[in-house]
């Protein structure tokens, strides 16, 4: 299990040290939920801030797209320090032609499935892709509650994944905290994204460990 905290939920003015932080506790992943008001409502961070962040972090920068028409970005984020990319499928009308440049770009492609969008959008793009994001909320905003359903997609998800004989990762972003953590991981998720239930319980190396201990636990 990768643990990917989400600095949608950390402290803004003090973005640096966060990173830092998560560095030291042990981290090797974060999560940068880019939005641009109107795919999602709000508005968060674009390439400058990452650019300028990414001189000062050794971390895998996991960045999450929630943004129309994100073919338009992909070279820009990619310059500016992005390790992965992840495009939403209900965001443009070309996910292969944006999962393959993202690829071409030399970095990680990923393809995002809101809650309502079936599986089924996959068929023709899932070897395209290193990783699938499940959203288990609706995105945009932080501090929602896991929706149940999500459990049978990502088991369903994985078992295409496995019938193809793909690598691909499944990552899970919305609700995720250690109470959920060993249900996720055995319903098949890789990466977990957390926001709320990660930052808000310092000091971060303790909080990683719970969730490791929920992880291990169904090993």
């Amino acid at each position: 299990m990768i643990l990917s905290p989400s600095l949608l939920s950390s402290d803004f003015g003090r973005l640096a040290d966060e990173l830092a932080a998560l560095e030291a506790a042990g981290l090797s992943w974060v999560h940068w939920d880019v939005m641009d008001g109107t795919f999602v409502p709000n508005i968060t961070y674009g390439q400058p801030v990452i650019a300028h962040l990414r001189k000062q972090s050794r971390l895998f920068f996991d960045v999450h797209l929630m943004v129309e028409r994100p073919e338009r970005y992909l070279h820009e984020f990619v310059d500016a320090g992005a390790d992965m990319l992840v495009v939403h499928a209900e965001a443009t009308p070309h996910v292969q032609r944006a999962l393959a440049e993202i690829r071409r770009l030399g970095v990680k492609s990923g393809v995002a499935l809101n809650p309502h969008t079936p599986l089924s959008v996959l068929d023709y793009v899932l070897d395209d892709a290193d990783m699938v994001l499940v959203m288990t909320v609706n995105p945009g905003f932080g501090g929602q509650s896991f929706l149940p359903a999500s459990y049978r997609k990502i088991s369903e998800l994985r078992a295409m994944i496995n019938a193809r004989g793909l690598s691909t990762l499944i990552q899970v972003d919305g609700g995720v905290d250690p109470s959920n953590t060993a249900q996720l991981v055995q319903s098949g998720a890789d990466v977990l994204v957390s926001g709320s239930a990660f930052f808000k319980f310092p000091p971060y190396a303790e909080r990683l460990k719970a969730f490791e201990a929920a992880a291990n636990s169904v090993l």
